[in-house]
C-alpha cells in the first residue's frame, strides 16, 4: 500500500470493502456468467443454424478454448507486475464486447473463429482477475466468496432460461445479440468496482521464481491434471447439450430448465461450500466430486430419453462445477503467496479450462458424428472424469488434505 498518504489507503481500503462494492461485485458476477449462461449451452445453436457441421462445430470449439491458455496468464501477468488487475479486468471487459462485432459481418468459418477466440481470449482477463479482487475483499473466507460467487450462478439460470424460451419463438442470431448486451453491461459494472491494492515489490522476480517452484510440484501437478481432466470431460456437454436436448424431442424452454437445474444445484452447493471444505478438506471433495460427475455423463449417455434422470444428471453439477471450482479456487489462494493469487489463477484457468477444454471439445466433435456418435461421446467423458478423481488421489499437501482450516 501507498505509506505517503495513509487516509487515502484506508479510505480506498474501506471502500473496497464496503458492502455497496460487495453488491458491484455480486452483480458483475450476475453479468460475467450470464453471458456465459448464454454463449456455452447455445453456440452450437447458433452455429448449426448458420450451417456449420458438428465437426466444424467441434473444431471451432476447440481453436477458440485454446485461447484461454494464453489469454489468463498474459493479462495476469500484467496485472501482477503493474499491480493493477482491476484495469486489466476493465480492459478485458471492453475487448471482450467489441470483439462479438466480427461476428455481426459475415459467415465465413475464420471469422467467426476469431471473434470468438477474442471474446474467448479477452473475458480471460475478466474472471482470474474478479476472483483474485473478490477473494481481498472478503478476506480469503470460501464461505462469503461461496455466497457471492452464487451470484453468478443466478445470471446464469435467469439468461440460460430467457435464451432457451426466447430460441423457440425467434432466430438463433439472438445468441449473437443476448451476448453482446451483457457484455457491454459487464463492462459497464466493471468501471464502478474498487479493489484492495497492493505494492509492486522489487523482489517480485526473485520470489517468482521461488514462488513458480510450486508449480512444478507433484501436489500442483496432479491437481492441475485432475482439473484438466474434468474439464475435457465436459466438452461434449458445453459443446452438443443443446443439439443432444432438441435431438431427443425436448423444447429450447425445457432445454434451458434443464440447464438452470444444474446451476440451482450448484447455488445450493455454493451456499454450504466454505463449511464443506472446513469438514472434509479440499482433496477429498474433488475425488468425490469428480466421480460423481463420471456418473453423470454416464446417465446422458444411457438414459436422456427420461427426463427426470436427465434432471437428477443435471443436479450433479452442484458437483461437476460447484464444488470442484470453489475447492480449486481455495486451493489457489493458499497454496501461492499472495502476491502471485491472480497468475496462480490464471494458470488454473489456462491448463484446466484451456487446454483441457480445448481437447475435449474437439474430441467431442470428432466422436459426435451429428448426433449419433452421442453415447459413445458421453462414456468416454465418464471415463475422463473417472480418471481424474483417480489422479487427484496422488496428491498430498496440507491445504488440500487439512479439514476445519481457519484460512481456507
Amino acid at each position: 500500500m501507498n505509506t505517503s498518504n495513509p487516509r487515502a489507503t484506508d479510505s480506498a481500503y474501506d471502500k473496497a470493502l464496503s458492502p455497496s462494492n460487495i453488491f458491484l461485485l455480486g452483480l458483475t458476477y450476475f453479468l460475467y456468467f450470464g453471458h456465459v449462461g448464454v454463449i456455452v449451452p447455445y453456440l452450437g445453436v447458433f452455429l448449426d443454424g448458420r450451417g456449420f457441421s458438428s465437426q466444424q462445430i467441434g473444431e471451432l470449439f476447440a481453436i477458440i478454448t485454446l485461447a484461454r491458455i494464453l489469454g489468463p496468464n498474459l493479462w495476469s501477468y500484467l496485472a501482477d507486475k503493474v499491480g493493477k488487475g482491476l484495469l486489466m479486468l476493465r480492459i478485458g471487459a471492453l475487448l471482450t464486447c467489441v470483439s462479438t462485432g466480427l461476428a455481426y459481418l459475415s459467415n465465413e468459418f475464420w471469422l467467426i473463429t476469431a471473434s470468438l477466440a477474442g471474446v474467448m481470449i479477452f473475458a480471460t482477463a475478466i474472471l482470474p482477475q474478479i476472483e483474485v479482487v473478490t477473494m481481498d475483499c472478503v478476506n480469503g473466507d470460501p464461505q462469503r466468496y461461496s455466497r457471492l460467487r452464487m451470484w453468478g450462478s443466478m445470471g446464469f439460470i435467469v439468461f440460460t432460461v430467457a435464451m432457451g424460451a426466447v430460441l423457440d419463438v425467434t432466430s438463433t442470431e439472438m445468441v449473437l445479440y443476448g451476448t453482446t448486451a451483457i457484455l457491454l453491461a459487464v463492462f459497464c459494472s466493471t468501471l464502478a468496482i474498487s479493489s484492495v491494492q497492493h505494492d509492486v515489490h522489487p523482489d517480485t522476480v526473485t520470489d517468482g521464481k521461488n514462488e513458480w517452484r510450486k508449480a512444478l510440484s507433484m501436489p500442483f501437478i496432479c491437481f492441475i491434471i485432475s482439473a484438466g481432466l474434468l474439464q475435457l470431460s465436459m466438452g461434449p456437454f458445453y459443446s452438443f447439450f443443446a443439439l443432444y436436448s432438441a435431438e431427443l424431442g425436448y423444447t429450447g424452454a425445457q432445454t434451458g430448465i434443464f440447464l438452470a437445474l444444474g446451476v440451482v444445484a450448484e447455488i445450493g452447493i455454493f451456499l454450504v461450500a466454505g463449511k464443506l471444505i472446513h469438514r472434509f478438506g479440499i482433496k477429498w471433495l474433488i475425488i468425490v466430486s469428480m466421480w460423481l460427475t463420471s456418473i453423470r455423463w454416464l446417465m446422458l449417455a444411457y438414459t436422456p430419453d427420461t427426463w427426470w434422470l436427465l434432471s437428477l444428471s443435471q443436479l450433479l453439477h452442484a458437483f461437476s462445477f460447484g464444488v470442484t471450482h470453489a475447492a480449486s479456487v481455495s486451493f489457489i489462494h493458499h497454496f501461492f503467496a499472495k502476491r502471485f493469487h491472480s497468475q496462480g489463477q490464471a494458470l488454473y484457468v489456462s491448463l484446466a479450462f484451456g487446454l483441457g477444454g480445448a481437447v475435449g471439445n474437439y474430441g467431442a466433435g470428432l466422436l459426435w458424428l451429428d448426433g449419433a456418435g452421442a453415447v459413445t461421446t458421453f462414456v468416454c467423458a465418464a471415463l475422463a472424469a473417472m480418471l481424474g478423481g483417480i489422479v487427484m488421489m496422488f496428491a498430498s499437501h496440507p491445504v488440500l488434505t487439512h479439514s476445519n482450516r481457519t484460512t481456507c
